[in-house]
């Protein structure tokens, strides 16, 4: 399968799509991996990620360039992921000292301990928008916490995915701990058939999340399956104009909007004009092939487009039109500019459906009951913000919005290590979250050890 870059059209590589009997083979060398791999202390398997960490210091300009091109990101947003993925080693480093393993004596010559034990063989299912950083959420903590792994890329953007294969084996990874099998639904459901995975990991559309969880689960398989989003931000009239617009501005457009955190919906609360001009003036700095990314295909663009001549002709304003751009020198590449389309109405498709694009649907109305019932009414629930200058107001919309992700002021209210990634509602199935103190819960099973050595101490029942 040919590998496009979006920024041009043109082929950059392929992917050998594998069949359902090479990931059976790739399970195998992960299965035969485990015993050596998990027998290793936590402290030993975490050197190998202090290691890696440091190469992705030394290779980030590789790395930087090889996601701009493989998925059309501008150079500094693909640095910026490359960075978030070096912070996600950090937290697996600190996973020695931070791991909640207990041990107490509940009676006299009595001890009770628990332990964290790694699943066995475990996959993860990573999307075509972050190449580098979705696996990163996964891949270390997952190894680390002595687990074999089974991961599958997006067939759009396998290169980045490849290259931290390679990296990790420079750092000591041993043989058969990480296996890589590219394809699409013939290989995801392979790994959601196979008896000897025990967890799989996801990220994508709400669509195919579904699918990958029900699939997973009915096979007796842990799943976290990360989805869609509709992510609103409420902003009332006191919301700093400058910064309001800037930041809504930056989310809505951020990796070409093409992120599953990024602001596609604003409720304007009463009288909010000068915010409108300040985000329309913002969004205008935003010049497709400098500070704006392509989108990741020819269909992407064709989608994206047809929402907003849709909202159109039923009766919304578009202010910034983004339809029809072309960036001189790549003509032939995928390119949406920012878009913010005023007097958008809760009905339209616009208003409910994940876009992901650079654009911005602004709603109206009254008063903040009004904005939360739409919010709510949103059946994703990864993120929402509030841009305002009262406290009392930040938290009586914050308490009340139906999102497992939420800021004030924010544009995109990414919870940082060791802090968790996850939504709620049809943004995620499946408990626990992907990233951080959460995931250990998600990668382990707890083992429960009670231990007495002194047969002359009768004290109590307890004994």
């Amino acid at each position: 399968m040919p590998i496009t870059s979006p920024q041009t059209g043109e082929q950059i590589g392929e992917v050998q799509l594998s069949s359902s009997e090479q990931v059976a083979a790739a399970v195998q060398a992960a299965k035969e991996s485990f015993p050596a791999w998990s027998g290793q202390t936590l402290k030993t398997r975490v050197q190998i990620f202090f290691r890696f960490r440091s190469l992705l210091e030394q290779h980030i300009d590789e790395l930087t360039e090889l996601v701009t091109r493989e998925n059309g990101k501008i150079e500094s947003e693909a640095r910026a992921e490359v960075l978030k993925g070096i912070e996600l080693c950090e937290f697996t480093c600190s996973l020695p000292q931070i791991l909640p393993d207990e041990i107490q004596e509940v009676s006299v010559g009595v001890e009770c301990r628990t332990s964290h034990v790694p699943l066995g063989v475990v996959a993860c299912i990573t999307p075509f928008n972050f190449p580098h950083m979705v696996p990163l959420w996964t891949l270390p903590n997952a190894l680390a916490l002595g687990n074999t792994v089974v991961l599958k890329p997006s067939e759009k953007v396998p290169l980045s995915a490849m290259r931290i294969a390679e990296l990790l084996q420079e750092a000591g990874l041993p043989k058969g701990v990480l296996n890589i099998v590219n394809g699409d639904k013939e290989v995801v459901e392979a790994i959601c058939d196979h008896p000897d995975i025990e967890a799989v990991s996801f990220v994508g559309s709400t669509k195919i999340a579904k699918i990958v969880y029900q699939r997973a689960t009915q096979n007796l398989k842990r799943c976290i399956a990360l989805g869609g989003a509709k992510n609103h931000i409420i902003v009332l009239p006191d919301a700093h104009p400058q910064m309001a617009g800037s930041d809504i501005a930056a989310s809505m457009s951020g990796c070409a909007g093409q992120r599953c955190m990024a602001a596609s919906a604003m409720i304007a609360i009463g009288e909010s004009d000068h915010i409108v001009e300040q985000l329309c003036h913002y969004a205008r700095q935003i010049v497709p092939g400098e500070n704006l990314g392509a989108v990741i295909s020819k269909e992407a663009k064709e989608r994206i487009e047809g929402y907003i001549t849709e909202a159109e002709k039923q009766g919304a304003k578009v202010l910034v039109d983004g339809r029809n751009t072309t960036v001189k020198g790549k003509e032939n590449g995928y390119y949406v500019g920012p878009t913010v389309i005023d007097y958008v109405r809760p009905e339209m498709a616009i208003a409910k459906e994940e876009v992901f694009g650079p654009v911005m649907s602004i709603m109206r109305v009254n008063n903040a009951d009004e904005a939360i019932k739409i919010e709510n009414s949103s059946a994703y629930g990864n993120a929402a913000s509030v841009f305002t200058q009262s406290g009392k107001a930040a938290n009586y919309i914050t308490s009340r919005v139906s999102a497992g992700m939420t800021g004030v002021n924010i544009g995109v209210p990414v919870p940082r290590e060791p802090f968790a990634f996850g939504g709620w509602n049809e943004s995620k199935f499946g408990v626990t979250d992907i990233t951080g103190k959460s995931s250990i819960n998600f990668w382990t099973r707890v083992k429960k050890t009670t231990t007495k050595w002194n047969p002359e101490d009768k004290v109590d029942w307890m004994s």
